[in-house]
This record gives structure tokens, C-alpha cells and sequence, in this order.
């Protein structure tokens, strides 16, 4: 069975080999990591059905269509959180769709992409979601929406293995390159774009090929200290920034979670 690397799995892994282990070959959880938003939630699916679901018969959709969406997806919400959608929605109405020539068809909308890589003999399976797909002359734009109040961009190096995960899985999925990632602050209407390259591939690559190597040959999964510690779920385990770190839980999984795919 491929081992599942993901865009979140391999930031966490390159801040923090021991973080990572913890995590997610030994399945130390804690309260510390949350589900996102239902306002959020509702939002992209109420975007999805905009671009997904409308019949491009006309130029552009009116008002009523963009309401129509968020009804259908805003059921739940509370009073307060259905008018801030509604607003948020209207906005980025005016901004992208109203003052465009047309609404162009997206490749598509809400859903996973997968790649795979085989490297030291095991086959790593590639996944990640994404919000729009949109075609470009020369390649593929991924869009991601960001409904949080502030546009929190990442890290330089972290923001660089996402684009190269995507790389890898654009390529194999739709054999075209991605050219853009662009995050897209619902709220303000704010885009960060950035641009991919093969550089990225090859970054990704180099990550997943140095995780692969320790998988299988290391026992050890040293801590890299740095400014991550502060937000650290795991720091009072730490050996880097405790001479008497925590014990770990004994609840905590007993095996490392390695699923080989060795070649024969």
C-alpha cells in the first residue's frame, strides 16, 4: 500500500522530523488541531456550485444566481454567519465575476488530485485538494480559497513544497504544468499568486526522496529547533527544548505507521 504524503505532511515534516513522527507515524494527537470553519466550509461549496453548476449559456451570471448558491449551502448557519456570507459572496461578485468579460469554465472545482512517486524503493502516493482548476494559455492555475479574517500567507519554504506537491500532481493528472498557485482572500478580495516552475518539482522531489531514506534506514527522528517550537503541539516532549521533556503518552500508537511498497 503507498505511504500518503500530503502538502500539510511534508511542511510538518520539513519544519520538524520528530514533530512529524509524533504525529503521523505514531499517532500522538492533541488538542491543538482543529476542523475549519462551517462559515468557511459553506462558502467554498457555495463558490463550487457558482463556477460548477452554472450553464454558460450567457456571458455572465447575474446577482440572483450567486444568491441562489449560497441558500443552498448556507442552511445551518447561524443568522449573523448567513448575512457575513452573503456579503462576502456579493463582493467577490463585483470583484471577479461582474466586472469580467465572461465567466470562464473552470477544469474544475472541489476536488482531490493524486500522484505517485516510487523512491528508495517505496511508492509514496501524492493527494491534495483544491478549491478551482482554471486553464491558462500555457498551463494550469490552482486557486485557493482563504475565508479567515486575516490572509495569514505561509512561510516562503513551506509555501514552495506546496507548489512543487501540486507540480507533481497536476503533471501526472492532467499532463500539463501548473504555472500559477494563487490564494484568494474571500473576505478583501486580496490574491497572492505565485509563480511554479520545475524548480519546485525538483524541491519536492529532493524532500520526499530525504523522508524515504529515514523511513527506511533511520531509527531516529532528531528535532530541528526554530521559531516553529513556539507553536509547537509537541514541544513539551521535546528533547531539544527540555533537559526533562514530558514522557510520551503510553496511549500513543505502539508501531511507527510505515505502509512499505517495496519493488520486487
Amino acid at each position: 500500500m503507498p505511504y500518503q504524503i500530503s502538502a500539510t505532511k511534508l511542511q510538518s515534516y520539513s519544519r520538524c522530523p520528530y514533530a512529524y513522527y509524533l504525529r503521523y507515524e505514531r499517532r500522538l494527537t492533541t488538542s491543538d488541531f482543529f476542523g475549519s470553519a462551517a462559515l468557511g466550509t459553506a462558502l467554498h461549496q457555495a463558490l463550487a456550485m457558482v463556477y460548477r453548476d452554472w450553464h454558460y449559456h450567457e456571458a455572465t451570471p447575474d446577482l440572483h444566481w450567486i444568491h441562489r448558491c449560497w441558500e443552498e449551502h448556507s442552511t445551518g448557519l447561524t443568522p449573523g454567519q448567513i448575512e457575513d456570507g452573503r456579503s462576502i459572496l456579493e463582493r467577490y461578485y463585483e470583484k471577479f465575476i461582474l466586472n469580467a468579460p465572461s465567466l470562464r469554465q473552470p477544469l474544475a472545482v472541489e476536488g482531490r488530485i493524486q500522484a505517485f512517486l516510487r523512491v528508495e524503493s517505496l511508492e509514496f502516493c501524492i493527494t491534495g485538494r483544491y478549491d478551482r482548476i482554471d486553464y491558462l494559455n500555457d498551463g494550469l492555475e490552482l486557486i485557493d480559497y482563504k475565508s479567515s479574517r486575516d490572509l495569514k500567507v505561509p512561510e516562503s519554504d513551506e509555501m514552495d513544497l506546496q507548489i512543487g506537491l501540486y507540480y507533481l500532481a497536476l503533471e501526472q493528472t492532467y499532463q500539463q504544468s501548473l504555472k500559477y498557485l494563487t490564494l484568494l482572500h474571500l473576505r478583501t478580495g486580496e490574491k497572492v499568486r505565485y509563480r511554479a516552475t520545475r524548480r519546485h518539482k525538483k524541491q519536492v522531489q529532493a524532500v520526499i526522496s530525504d523522508l524515504a531514506v529515514r523511513l527506511r534506514h533511520d531509527e531516529t527522528w532528531e528535532p530541528t529547533p526554530g521559531k516553529q517550537c513556539d507553536r509547537c503541539a509537541y514541544s513539551r516532549y521535546c528533547p531539544a527544548l527540555s533537559v526533562n521533556p514530558a514522557p510520551l503518552p503510553t496511549t500513543m500508537s505502539a508501531t511507527p505507521e510505515l505502509q512499505l511498497a517495496l519493488g520486487l
